[in-house]
């Protein structure tokens, strides 16, 4: 399937806007959530060691990248990807580390994140493979996990003037 211009433009546009997608790797069971950079036409992710966890991404594989809008939160655009993971210090590497570089927040040693990142974590490009998925027609809302918590119980009548009286004494 050939990619059309504006299925390319809505994945390039909404991916760099977006702060956070979810990223699913081939095989994996669910989406993660995880930041990353846009860089060269392609999707740049460290993780992995000490980073956020990349399951299921693996060079030579596929992926399945859904983008948020920046603004409402809601889905815009599900798209496919190929992984290629990086070799530390290549060209390559150095270029998309410098765009991940300024997006990573907190880093807690610095400046000597990126030697951190070659020791430890991979660094992975996914590019669009041109294939974007239709929004989806119904709810994909999951039932939540079986717990024993309970929604708190209605408020005691009386609680309003107690609160109301310790106020007045200070």
């Amino acid at each position: 399937m050939t990619p059309q211009p504006l299925d390319r433009a809505l994945v390039e546009e909404a991916t760099k806007k977006s702060g956070l997608v979810w990223v699913r790797g081939a095989g994996a069971p669910v989406a993660r959530p995880v930041w990353h950079a846009w860089a060269d036409g392609a999707l740049c992710l460290v993780g992995d060691g000490s980073e956020q966890p990349l399951p299921g991404l693996a060079d030579g594989g596929s992926a399945e990248v859904t983008v948020r809008s920046k603004d409402k939160g809601g889905r815009l655009v599900t798209w496919t990807a190929a992984v290629a993971e990086l070799p530390a210090r290549s060209p390559e590497w150095d270029a998309a580390v410098a765009e991940l570089k300024g997006k990573r927040l907190n880093a807690p040693d610095g400046e000597a994140m990126t030697d951190r990142w070659a020791g430890e974590c991979r660094v992975l490009l996914l590019r669009p493979t041109g294939a974007t998925e239709p929004l989806p027609t119904g709810s994909l809302a999951q039932a939540p996990v079986p717990s024993p918590a309970t929604t708190r119980n209605p408020v005691p009548a009386a609680l309003p003037k107690l609160l109301a009286r310790r106020r007045g004494r200070k």
